[in-house]
């Protein structure tokens, strides 16, 4: 893909890695630090051409067409800091192929930048494969949530990758992915499998921060909680999500009295500061586990992310105090 230039004209040449975005997404990507307003100034005021015609900002891109870019003065990004960062974060691959890479996100880093965070696993992977053509999150994990993170290397996979996260958020579908999530809990879990249907509804705090709660006014929402591990003071539980909505495990699982051990939105504060006495340093809430058709010819990927270092230690130490105390599992 060309470079914007602030001096000519730049001739982009629509690909198959572009077919079907909207103009707009395409001149937000290639025009960093360039104000939305201004992009979309240049488009009604028909600086920006597709195929020679002026257009609208919500046409579909395709295949051979050919967008014409004014020129533009862009911000200069502060490269040091961002391919400083980037390029320290390790970022297992778990599967690679010509249309799909899945990798193990560590917790501690956001998928993309913005919102206070200068990076994220997408400039990470751009900037440690700068030969890659098309690299884009195909559906997002919260900062603190480690674990599996699929992204397409082809525009036709991210989007049927997108197709099939939407059934799921609907509410599941046979050509959907299964997702499985490992998580500790304060309390103890009673029953072998437990299904929650609660609604969720987005609002956001006073100081703008994005929220969730259970509302009855919110959508509809099903996890299916599966008990792994029990001691007296918490529960290891798998979860499999049925629907998508945002922040789902944690929202459901503090609404029914048991928070994950180090949440710092939904969790149990004054908990969270005593287990990072005890070593827990963040949450304890891990992507393990996907199967999912491959978008590409339809085989059954299944996926596995062994939980991370730091999580097993806490667990083997959780064991070993409850152990002493109270004799193993309960």
């Amino acid at each position: 893909m060309a470079e914007v230039s602030k001096n000519s004209v730049t001739q982009e040449l629509i690909t198959e890695n572009e077919h079907g975005q909207r103009l707009d997404n395409l001149l937000l990507k290639k025009c960093k630090g360039v104000p939305k307003s201004h992009v979309y100034s240049i488009v009604r005021s028909g600086q920006v051409r597709v195929n020679g015609r002026r257009t609208a900002v919500s046409y579909r891109l395709q295949t051979g067409d050919v967008v014409r870019i004014p020129p533009l003065r862009t911000a200069k990004v502060e490269q040091e800091v961002v391919d400083g960062a980037a390029l320290k974060v390790h970022l297992p691959v778990v599967y690679e192929d010509d249309g799909l890479l899945i990798v193990d996100k560590p917790a501690g880093i956001a998928v993309h930048g913005g919102s206070g965070e200068s990076f994220g696993v997408i400039e990470a992977l751009r900037r440690q494969r700068p030969q890659a053509r098309f690299l884009e999150l195909a559906h997002r994990l919260d900062r603190e949530t480690s674990g599996i993170l699929l992204l397409g290397k082809k525009r036709s996979v991210l989007l049927a990758l997108h197709e099939m996260f939407r059934a799921g958020a609907r509410g599941g579908s046979e050509r959907g992915a299964d997702k499985r999530y490992q998580l500790l809990v304060a309390g103890r879990w009673m029953e072998p499998v437990r299904n929650v249907r609660l609604p969720l509804l987005k609002y956001l705090l006073p100081s703008g921060e994005r929220r969730v709660r259970v509302a009855d006014d919110g959508k509809a929402a099903h996890t299916v909680f599966r008990l792994l591990a029990r001691w007296q003071g918490f529960s290891l539980l798998e979860a499999e999500l049925k629907t998508g909505r945002t922040h789902q495990i944690r929202v459901h699982l503090a609404h029914l009295g048991y928070p994950i051990a180090g949440d710092e939105k939904y969790g149990d504060f004054a908990l969270n500061r005593s287990l990072a006495r005890d070593g827990l340093k963040r949450m304890f809430l891990h992507a393990s586990k996907m199967r999912l058709p491959h978008p590409q010819d339809g085989r059954e990927l299944e996926l596995e992310a062994a939980l991370p270092v730091a999580l097993t230690r806490f667990l083997e130490s959780v064991a070993r105090r409850e152990k002493q105390d109270y004799g193993g599992q309960i």
